[in-house]
C-alpha cells in the first residue's frame, strides 16, 4: 500500500531551471512531481550517508593500522575465562 502524500514542498526556479526540469521528466516519461520527488530523495539520502559515514584523517588511519598490525599483548585471565564452561550452555 502506497502511502498517503500529504505533505507540499514550494521552490522557487529560474525559469531555465523549471524548463530543464520540465524536459527531463517528459523524456523519462514521468510527471514533474514525480522526477523531481525521485531525484530530491535521491540527493537527500546521499548527503544524509556521507554524513553519517565515518570520517577520520591519514594520521588518525595510520595509527589505526600500526595498533591493528601490532602483535597482541597477552590480556591477564582472559585464558582462564575462555575455559570456563559458559553460561549460555544448557
Amino acid at each position: 500500500m502506497a502511502a498517503t502524500k500529504s505533505e507540499r514542498l514550494e521552490l522557487r526556479l529560474t525559469g531555465e531551471q523549471k524548463s530543464e526540469i520540465e524536459q527531463a521528466a517528459a523524456l523519462s516519461g514521468r510527471s514533474v512531481t514525480d522526477f523531481s520527488v525521485t531525484v530530491l530523495v535521491r540527493e537527500a539520502e546521499e548527503v544524509i550517508r556521507v554524513e553519517r559515514e565515518l570520517h577520520v584523517s591519514q594520521e588518525s588511519w595510520d595509527a589505526f593500522n600500526a595498533i591493528l598490525d601490532s602483535p597482541a599483548k597477552p590480556v591477564s585471565g582472559l585464558a582462564d575465562l575462555l575455559r570456563r564452561p559458559s553460561v549460555f550452555a544448557e
